[in-house]
C-alpha cells in the first residue's frame, strides 16, 4: 500500500490524442525528402524560415519519431595495391638494410643506435652509437662502408 494519496482524476487520467503535431510531421517528412543529408537542426531553420513557429524540441522529438535520422555513409571499399615482392639478394653488399635504435641509460640520458645489416650474409656492417644521428653522420657511415 502507498503511503501517499493521490486525486481520483490524476489517478484516472487519460491523455487526449490530438493532431496538433500532424501538419509538424508532414512539413518535416517533406522537407527532410527534399533535403537529406539535413539533420533536425538544420530542418528547424528551414521551417523557421517559412514561417512555421515551433520550438526546436519539438521538432526534434517528431524528427526521431518519424525516423528521419541521417544514415551513416558507409566507406567505399578501395581495393589494395598489388604487392611487388622484393627478390632475395644473391650474393652479397648486393643490398643492405638501416634501422635506427633508441634507449635510454640508467641516468635517463637517451642515446641512439644507426645499425646497417647486410641482407644477403646478415652481418652488421656498421653500428653508430651517439647522442643524436643527424644527416651528415648517416651518409659519413654509409660511404665508409662502401
Amino acid at each position: 500500500m502507498c503511503s501517499f494519496t493521490l486525486s481520483r482524476s490524476t489517478y484516472k487520467y487519460k491523455p487526449k490524442q490530438s493532431d496538433r503535431n500532424e501538419f509538424l510531421k508532414i512539413k518535416l517528412k517533406s522537407l527532410a525528402l527534399q533535403r537529406r543529408r539535413f539533420g533536425s537542426p538544420r530542418l528547424y531553420v528551414m521551417l523557421r524560415r517559412e514561417g512555421v513557429i515551433v520550438n526546436h524540441k519539438r521538432v526534434e522529438r517528431i524528427y526521431q519519431q518519424e525516423g528521419l535520422q541521417i544514415k551513416k555513409r558507409k566507406k567505399k571499399r578501395q581495393t589494395a595495391p598489388l604487392r611487388i615482392v622484393t627478390p632475395l639478394p644473391e650474393r652479397p653488399n648486393e643490398r643492405w638494410s638501416m634501422d635506427f635504435v633508441s634507449d635510454q641509460l640508467s641516468n635517463g640520458k637517451r642515446f641512439r643506435t644507426l645499425n646497417v645489416v647486410d641482407d644477403y650474409t646478415r652481418e652488421c656492417l656498421a653500428i653508430e652509437v651517439n647522442a643524436s644521428l643527424p644527416g651528415y653522420k648517416v651518409i659519413q657511415v654509409l660511404e665508409s662502408n662502401r
